[in-house]
């Protein structure tokens, strides 16, 4: 037989073929030998002991026994059949009862054989048995030696009937470690593994599969989890090197007229402490004349959007356009009268361009942007259509970042070359974005501290039984010349989904809160855009009191008087929503209030995550609680949420291992940045083997 490579594909393992290979590729995303190498064990349990079917306590997690198998009988039932098997030892007897696979599994049983049985015993009519046992002739269980730590995998329900149960991947797998055939590439230098005191590859493969102990096995996964997590880590920082050392891009040297101007004539306002750190930060990257892919991270309300204002001055005055891309037009549109009005009668021509633009005005504007009349355009995904084309694009701002797909931005980077220098603005990291920030090739600016003045948003988790005295705070509150938003998840009744809906909800607080006393607005994402604008300046100006409105005003809406943000069936809103959605209030000095409504029954996830939201406004440790339940998103991929590329480690648990994986990377490409040096061979081919077949988006931001 040829040798087993790592690459090998799955169907050409002994004991899998095309039928087995076939579940495995879509039940567990395993293709090819190294991908079941690499489907590590959960748990080993401990397969020391034997004991008598009469020594079966209630107590009991797990038994293992030797006898043998003197009957097997199908048993048919409204819901098919069922397999007993009745096993019997010097002892007594018990049953080895099948609900599942009963027709394979009435094949396998060796009966009149000496066997070992090992699984979880239950009691039905007096009587012990053993649901879904694993069963192993004596003979070939010595042979393995298969006392001790044995390995437990992750399956499912359909491998499991087609005799893929936790026993068939670990007896394929230890096939395929015991063939002669077989060849495990290292991918760790020698240097590393005797810095580290580390087994090479084969050995930790073994190790980690059939460990003498528990300290063994742990030895193993440690060695394991650090190259998956060394290999992501070179990968990362070296992007991060292309975009800085090889990767030109527009040096912004001088500070300018426009600028300074502005800075002194038109701001009106001290910017505060951590405003001005981070302006030194992006100035800092703009002068080096490579390219910067920098996270601004600040809570609503923390002045981002003026960071932001400034940045594109710093562009303009070097000769160049800006552009800021937002998601929603509502956000867009503010942007656009927020800085006009910043900026007063400096000559600046702002822009902007969104889906509503008809036809006729966008000639001019795209006009504009062409010969580079237009110096600052403002839109939403309307600034990546093809027929938009910049003078020299040299900033390009995308704000509130997790409302963006990878690929979408993608095609910002290519409206200009050098590509243009890039400023992610966001109020709540996605995991995708956090998991980069702590451990990939983005920069970080923080911006950690509110305008003076700013009070914290309190918030608080309500149950749909205390919604008498909910309304009757928000009456006090407009009472006291305050405006209320209140949010629902949905547009129209679901049946599918027992929690509120807008026209349900809407309907409810015209009740409670009747003309002509009060007054309330509607928005949602189905209304024609004009109709939303009238409803959102009636509440802008204060013209209604209460705004009922579904997640369109996540963003974009700056409504300095309103104090209260109550959002309906908060269980069924993620942190980052969560989180959005309560920065819409706090934007003035009075003291703002968030009020987290749910039914009496919810997920443990959902609690955590209200309980969170109650304890916090900290945009960062929400995201950690955040990728923590959803996890951080494929680092190198398009995907922002759900289980990273990640085969072995996990970032969260294996941080540790994940901070010195980082800490080796970049000490080995300080001293060889190309990894050219032979004693650097191993790992550049490692690399090679891992970036093989991948479209490569971890560089957009």
């Amino acid at each position: 037989m040829a040798n087993l490579q790592a690459d090998t594909p799955v169907e050409f393992i002994p004991g899998i073929g095309p039928k087995r290979a076939e579940w495995l590729r879509s039940e567990l995303g395993v293709y090819d030998a190294g991908d079941l190498l690499e489907h590590l064990p959960f748990r080993y349990e401990d397969r020391t002991d034997f004991i008598e079917v009469k020594d079966i306590t209630s107590d009991a997690i797990a038994v293992q026994m030797k006898g043998v198998i003197t009957d097997v009988k199908q048993i048919p039932s409204k819901r098919g059949s069922r397999l007993v098997a009745t096993f019997k030892d010097d002892s007594g007897t018990l049953d080895l009862v099948w609900f599942k696979g009963a027709k394979w599994m009435a094949a396998q049983i060796p009966a009149l054989q000496k066997v070992v049985v090992y699984g979880k015993p239950a009691k039905y009519q007096n009587r012990w048995n053993l649901p879904h046992p694993e069963i192993e002739l004596e003979d070939s269980f010595e042979r393995r030696n298969g006392r001790g730590l044995q390995p437990v995998y992750r399956t499912t329900e359909k491998l499991t009937n087609r005799g893929l149960a936790s026993s068939g991947l670990a007896k394929v797998i230890r096939v395929l470690l015991s063939s002669p055939e077989l060849v495990l590439p290292e991918s760790l230098p020698s240097f590393l593994l005797d810095e580290l005191k580390m087994p090479n590859k084969a050995e930790a493969m073994c190790m980690a599969h059939a460990p003498q102990n528990h300290e063994e096995a742990e030895s193993a996964r440690n060695r394991l989890k650090f190259e998956e997590l060394l290999l992501l880590q070179l990968k990362l920082l070296i992007q991060k090197r292309e975009q800085t050392h090889d990767m030109p891009g527009v040096r912004f040297g001088l500070v300018g007229t426009l600028f300074n101007d502005f800075y002194s004539n038109y701001l009106g306002f001290e910017l505060t402490g951590a405003q001005k750190r981070v302006m030194r930060e992006i100035r800092s990257d703009l002068n080096t004349g490579w390219h910067m892919n920098r996270l601004l991270q600040g809570d609503v309300g923390s002045g981002k959007t003026m960071v932001a204002l400034l940045t594109a001055l710093l562009a303009i005055d070097n000769g160049y356009q800006a552009c800021v891309m937002a998601p929603t037009e509502i956000l867009a549109n503010q942007h656009l009268e927020s800085f006009r009005e910043a900026l007063g009668a400096l000559p600046i021509r702002i822009e902007l361009l969104t889906g509503s633009v008809k036809k006729a005005a966008r000639r001019p504007i795209l006009e504009g942007l062409k010969s580079g009349e237009v110096h600052l355009l403002i839109g939403t995904h309307a600034l990546i259509e093809p027929g938009v084309e910049f003078h020299r694009l040299g900033l390009a701002v995308i704000d509130e970042q997790h409302r963006f797909g990878v690929a979408q931005r993608s095609k910002l980077w290519a409206k200009a070359s050098p590509a243009p220098h890039v400023l992610v603005m966001t109020a709540t990291p996605i995991p995708r974005t956090l998991a980069m920030t702590a451990y990939g090739d983005l920069d970080v600016s923080v911006i950690d501290e509110m305008p003076p003045g700013r009070k914290s948003i309190k918030t608080v988790h309500r149950t749909d039984s205390a919604r008498l005295s909910v309304f009757q705070f928000i009456e006090d509150e407009i009472a006291r010349g305050r405006q209320i938003y209140i949010v629902y998840p949905l547009i129209e009744e679901s049946s599918s989904m027992d929690y509120k809906d807008l026209m349900d909800g809407y309907e409810s607080v015209s009740r409670r809160f009747p003309l002509p006393e009060f007054r309330i607005g509607i928005v949602h994402g189905r209304m024609k855009s004009e109709d939303k604008d009238i409803e959102m300046e009636r509440f802008s100006n204060g013209t209604s009191q209460i705004l009922v409105a579904t997640t369109v005003i996540e963003v974009g809406v700056n409504v300095p008087n309103a104090s209260v943000m109550v959002i309906e069936s908060s269980e069924r809103f993620g942190l980052a929503q969560l989180h959005q959605l309560r920065g819409r209030v706090g934007r003035g000095d009075e003291q703002s209030y968030c009020l987290l409504m749910t039914g009496n029954e919810f997920s443990k996830e959902a609690r955590r995550r209200l309980e969170t939201m109650c304890r916090t406004n900290d945009g960062f440790e929400l995201a950690e609680v955040d990728m923590e339940l959803r996890g951080p998103g494929d680092l190198m991929g398009t995907q922002q949420s759900g289980v990273p590329d990640l085969k072995m480690a996990d970032l969260l648990q294996d941080r540790e291992i994940l901070t010195t994986a980082r800490y080796i990377g970049n000490r080995i490409l300080e001293e060889d940045g190309d990894l050219s040096l032979p004693e650097h061979a191993i790992l550049k081919a490692a690399l090679i083997r891992a970036r093989k077949g991948r479209t490569n988006w971890s560089r957009i931001s």
